[in-house]
């Protein structure tokens, strides 16, 4: 409504060069290989395990479940290759606990706890009980940095702790982490782009799902910044 409304007061010479100016903004944030390459150079890369490779605990973050309020049933989104790969990491052998750490991002809704249904799943899936822990409170990753301190100090979890959530998440992840004085080794999963060479047209044709991939990377390049502004990270 706004840029309407600047629209009607321009010129029509300015107008023109408005018009230039939205027309190479569409097609910069549409092209799909530039967010490609950032998405790329801005995700953790991949870790491999070694088989003897193991820890005593691995850190979940949460943010990968959606509730709907009616039924209070939780459903995957996205970011389900979180929970995916806890589960792996727990019957490899890799981690011998998993601590979920999530509450609800609602300011409102406080009563559909992330962590609560995740624990619940966990178990379902055949991870013993024992070795599930939880923090139910957090609502951004710099309160699961200080509240997951805060249960693994009074456990006397032994470190490092393997750290568990999306790849273009990690980088913002450790750094607060670290800054909460948790020593963590980055297992990165979900993916937002997979580093295989990209066809001329898939290259080059607007997409509306390089707008996601900006979503993504402005949403973590912003929070990073706000918490190295804050002393989080």
């Amino acid at each position: 409504m706004l840029l309407l409304f600047l629209w009607w007061l321009l010129t029509k010479k300015h107008r023109r060069r408005l018009g230039f100016v939205l027309i190479g903004m569409f097609l910069f944030f549409s092209n799909p290989y530039i967010i490609y390459k950032i998405t790329i150079a801005g995700q953790e890369k991949q870790r491999i395990l070694q088989p003897a490779e193991k820890y005593e605990t691995g850190i979940l973050l949460a943010g990968f479940v959606g509730f709907e309020f009616k039924t209070r049933q939780g459903f995957y989104g996205s970011a389900a290759d979180r929970f995916i790969q806890a589960v792996r990491l727990y019957k490899l052998g890799h981690i011998k606990k998993i601590i979920i750490t999530g509450g609800s991002g609602s300011l409102w809704r406080q009563q559909y706890k992330e962590a609560d249904f995740v624990k619940q799943e966990l178990i379902t899936m055949g991870v013993a009980a024992q070795d599930v822990l939880s923090e139910n409170q957090s609502r951004n990753t710099y309160e699961n940095a200080i509240n997951t301190k805060k249960l693994i100090d009074s456990l006397q979890l032994k470190p490092p702790f393997l750290l568990i959530t999306s790849a273009m998440h990690m980088k913002r992840s450790q750094r607060v982490f670290a800054k909460a004085g948790l020593q963590t080794v980055a297992y990165p999963c979900n993916f937002s782009a997979i580093h295989n060479p990209q066809l001329f047209w898939n290259s080059i044709i607007p997409s509306y799902k390089a707008f996601e991939g900006w979503d993504i990377f402005f949403k973590e390049a912003v929070g990073l910044l706000v918490y190295k502004i804050t002393g989080k990270a």
